[in-house]
């Protein structure tokens, strides 16, 4: 049976929470889809103390802020979109449109169309996070989404140069410098100096996420967001200050970012606790990573391989670090999380900025039925049907003409009479099943 060293935040307190961001949420998507630009520049004036004219970035000052990066800067951005566009372009290439016949005469198939427009939230307020350019931009582009937006927010009153280098060199087609929940109101319901988009894509803070949650359906979203989950699935081939380092790099994310450690020993849950409080004193973030191990951060021990597969199911969590001696056994057995990194060598830092799979994951169990941010998420796969003999439309009409009546239809029913009687030849009264 699995033991709680420590538990986080019950579920009644982030219920109140989030309660409170709702409300905020409804308030502002109003004021946007009433006020338009005047409405997004009061926001933005209000929250990050950024007014402009235009919060469209012009080509002068793109050029700026690649010209105020390092060479080497510029080439780890490259090396990192390279990688993730190389696996884009697999997941891609394992997407094939269909067409078969199904029956003499009668040929279905489907293809797959991208989205034209996409919008792309970077969050960056706190942290210039440029890895989520590459991302959603390299991910939609190589989708072949005709149209992207991008929005980030200013970063200690500018453009981020590192996020508007990123932006650029994935290939939005425009940049805005724009932050939070009127950036992602903007994108999907327009203004008078923004053409909305289909879809928005990339993850954010509570307050963004709440945004997509409620324009969902005005647009699509990627994935219903909450803050950055971290699971660590260790046993003692490794040790309490590798796990403690994994779970904190996580946790600093933000103050409500639940980090945990599953284990089958309570030796290395003990040194891992212990581990993290030494730490946290040396930790340059850990004013926020110690927050969220405070509120968020769990120890659950195990008995066996078996109960942390089914705990790990349990938890769902966005990111899982798994380092057993057998780590392959919870690749062949888990079935609920957003993305796996196996063995001491990867962690999800490496998933996070650089190594090619795409770090958009669900988060709040939403791993129980979706995977992460890919390829496919730009992508609608649409059917199509060909009838091309006299008598495919006949034989197949006389099914949907019986089934039809069964249901009732009688409307139905008579589109499919209509080609029983011009295509078989059979003389059927209106709107009666055929025998």
């Amino acid at each position: 049976m699995a033991t709680f060293l420590k538990r986080g935040r019950d579920a009644a307190a982030r219920a109140e929470d989030q309660a409170k961001v709702r409300h905020t949420v409804e308030g502002i998507l109003a004021d946007i889809e009433a006020r338009g630009d005047a409405a997004v520049r009061d926001l933005s004036v209000k929250f990050d103390g950024w007014d402009r004219q235009s919060y469209r970035l012009t080509e002068q000052e793109i050029e700026s802020c690649l010209s105020q990066l390092r060479p080497r800067d510029i080439e780890d951005i490259r090396f990192a979109q390279t990688q993730v566009r190389n696996f884009a372009q697999h997941q891609k290439d394992s997407m094939r449109d269909i067409e078969v016949e199904t029956l003499p005469g009668i040929v279905l198939g489907h293809k797959n169309i991208p989205v034209n427009s996409v919008g792309c939230y970077v969050p960056g307020g706190k942290y210039p996070l440029l890895a989520s350019a590459h991302m959603s931009v390299i991910t939609a582009k190589v989708a072949g989404v005709k149209r992207i937006v991008t929005c980030a927010p200013p970063y200690q009153g500018k453009p981020a140069p590192a996020i508007v280098a990123a932006q650029h060199l994935a290939g939005a087609d425009e940049i805005w410098c724009l932050g939070g929940v009127q950036a992602v109101g903007a994108m999907a319901l327009g203004t008078a100096s923004m053409e909305p988009v289909d879809m928005l894509v990339g993850p954010g803070n509570a307050f963004v996420a709440e945004a997509k949650r409620q324009l969902f359906g005005r647009v699509g979203i990627d994935l219903f967001a909450g803050p950055t989950e971290t699971l660590v699935i260790a046993d003692e081939s490794v040790d309490g200050e590798m796990c403690a380092t994994d779970l904190l790099g996580q946790a600093e994310h933000g103050p409500n970012s639940p980090a945990i450690l599953l284990t089958n020993s309570e030796k290395l849950a003990r040194e891992t606790m212990a581990e993290i409080e030494r730490l946290l004193a040396i930790l340059p973030t850990a004013e926020i990573a110690r927050k969220a191990w405070e509120d968020y951060g769990e120890v659950i021990v195990c008995d066996s391989y078996e109960e942390m597969v089914r705990e790990a199911d349990r938890i769902a969590s966005e990111h899982v670090q798994v380092m057993t001696r057998e780590p392959d056994y919870f690749l062949n057995n888990m079935t609920n999380y957003g993305a796996l990194f196996l063995g001491p060598r990867t962690n999800v830092s490496f998933g996070d900025k650089v190594i090619g799979t795409n770090h958009t994951l669900p988060t709040l169990k939403s791993a129980r039925y979706t995977g992460g941010l890919w390829v496919g998420k730009f992508l609608k796969t649409c059917t199509y049907q060909k009838v091309l003999t006299d008598e495919a439309s006949a034989m197949i009409g006389e099914y949907c003409s019986r089934l039809c009546m069964l249901e009732g239809f009688a409307g139905h029913a008579e589109q499919a009479n209509i080609r029983v009687r011009r295509y078989g030849g059979r003389n059927i009264p209106y709107a009666t099943a055929a025998e």
